[in-house]
């Protein structure tokens, strides 16, 4: 019987537990740095959103996409470390990711739309907003929707993608608005007289701005009056009181100062014609 050879058995032996040792303590290695280092990134990545001011919801969100981007990263190299190829995963993961976005198109959509809205805030909880269609408070800005509610206090929740995706009037951005009135007198009626009983009522009330300085002018001749703009400046809280205040205030004064207010009428003129009476 041949004597076995324990020096060459134990070469070939450690030939390849040396090489596998090596590429998984390399294999290790590189597990622990990546994690390290996507760790790393997500406490870098959460600070600077905060200092940022971008909203709470859209920070713990984008710093964990941060973090589990790295990790995945990490793995398929520690996968190529130890030899397993990994250009096929990739591309299982590529066509999966595909096949799942295109699956989830519209839902990304609203996702990236909610995105945009967090981090460039043209408007925040609380504004009063016109968008997509609706206009109301805004109750809540979240990832895939956005809740108003309406002045009559109705909540209407809209998918992100028709908000961003349209014009957005935000009527709170600004401190100061200003009143747009338009008031019609009879083409009778003296229109000096018209304009100093306006300004008179803009100068009385103290919640209209002196500057920018208030408009009354005539702006058009219309069909059954002379109509006049009527622009005064207000305070951002102080809008909808004062301009219904301003409304029953101009047509009271007006008709004090002998103004009349006309509104359309037809003259019917009744004529006889060859014993056939007509209109």
């Amino acid at each position: 019987m041949p004597e076995l050879d324990l020096s060459a058995l134990w070469a070939l032996i450690a030939e390849p537990m040396t090489a596998w040792g090596m590429k998984l303590i390399s294999a290790i290695a590189i597990f622990f740095v990546g994690r390290v280092l996507a760790r790393w990134a997500r406490k870098i990545l959460r600070t600077a959103l905060q200092k940022a001011a971008v909203d709470e919801t859209l920070v713990p969100f984008l710093s964990s996409v941060t973090y589990y981007g790295i990790i995945a990263v990490v793995v398929i190299a520690v996968l190529s470390a130890v030899g397993v190829q990994t250009a096929s995963l990739v591309a299982v993961l590529g066509a999966a990711g595909l096949a799942v976005g295109l699956a989830m198109q519209g839902t990304l959509s609203h996702f990236a739309s909610g995105v945009m809205l967090l981090m460039f805030r043209p408007f925040k909880t609380g504004d009063f907003v016109e968008a997509g269609g609706v206009a109301g408070s805004v109750e809540a800005i979240r990832v895939f929707t956005t809740t108003l509610k309406t002045p009559d206090n109705v909540d209407i929740v809209m998918p992100n993608a028709s908000v961003w995706g349209q014009t957005i009037k935000n009527y709170s951005a600004n401190a100061t608005r200003r009143i747009d009135l338009v008031m019609g007198v009879s083409y009778d009626d003296d229109l000096q007289v018209a304009s100093d009983v306006m300004r008179r009522i803009l100068d009385d009330d103290d919640r209209v701005l002196a500057d920018p300085a208030p408009v009354v002018a005539v702006s058009e001749l219309a069909d059954s009056s002379v109509n006049l703009v009527v622009r005064p400046w207000c305070n951002r809280d102080d809008y909808w009181n004062l301009r219904f205040d301003l409304t029953r205030r101009l047509k009271e004064q007006l008709e004090t100062a002998g103004c009349s207010i006309p509104y359309p009428q037809h003259d019917v003129h009744v004529h006889q014609s060859g014993g056939v009476r007509a209109a």
